[in-house]
């Protein structure tokens, strides 16, 4: 069973708490959470990128010039690419990106995740996480206390306070336990979790 101490705002520790070797412990796939990764940031791709082809763009289909006699090239009709203002040749086109991984896999990308993160020593295991008022300073002196920077914190639920103060606190990024994605486990350097937040994320990738 793996364990992992519990502390106060105050970095004062409270408690050590057991956490599902299943979730925490489990074997790490490499490649899962390189495929999670590329499928996330994939579909992000709107694929909106259009250019207008020589049968899209606006004017006549009708021969510049006569085809024989000029001594020059024979031209089909202004629309081409070689005109200002013509079509784009090869140019890009509408794309949809769509790709998918199935949730077995997902999980398991989600537990090899983790169990790197939590055997690198970066996780940090809040018993709460509250403010009375909006501070960006006292919440940028709590992260300071621990030694966080660049930090995702995970909450049970999104406080004002909390949202609010973290804002202008460069490379933190607040979510919710049903938020929680391998891109972002990856892409910060420590992740903090609220005991409660943690219990949720264990209990939605228990076998």
């Amino acid at each position: 069973m793996a364990t992992i101490d519990l502390f106060d705002m105050k970095k004062n520790k409270v408690g050590v708490i057991d956490l599902d070797s299943s979730v925490f412990d489990a074997e790490i796939k490499e490649y899962l959470i390189h495929d999670a990764i590329r499928v996330q940031l994939t579909n992000r791709r709107a694929g909106t990128v259009s250019v207008k082809t020589r049968s899209e763009v606006a004017g006549s289909g009708k021969k510049p010039f006569r085809q024989k006699g000029t001594g020059g090239a024979r031209q089909g009709c202004r629309r081409a690419p070689q005109y200002p203002g013509g079509g784009v040749a090869f140019g890009p086109q509408k794309k949809t990106y769509d790709l998918a991984m199935n949730k077995k896999a997902h999980k398991a990308a989600m537990k090899s995740c983790l169990s790197y993160l939590f055997k690198e020593n970066k996780f940090t295991v809040l018993d709460s996480l509250t403010m009375d008022s909006i501070s960006t300073k006292t919440f940028a002196s709590f992260l300071s206390l621990f030694s966080l920077s660049k930090s995702l914190i995970v909450i049970d639920e999104l406080d004002r306070n909390i949202d609010l103060s973290s804002r202008n606190v460069m490379n933190i990024k607040l979510l919710k336990p049903e938020g929680l994605n391998v891109y972002d486990l990856m892409k910060y350097k420590n992740i903090v979790f609220t005991e409660s937040a943690m219990r949720k994320v264990e209990g939605a990738l228990q076998s």
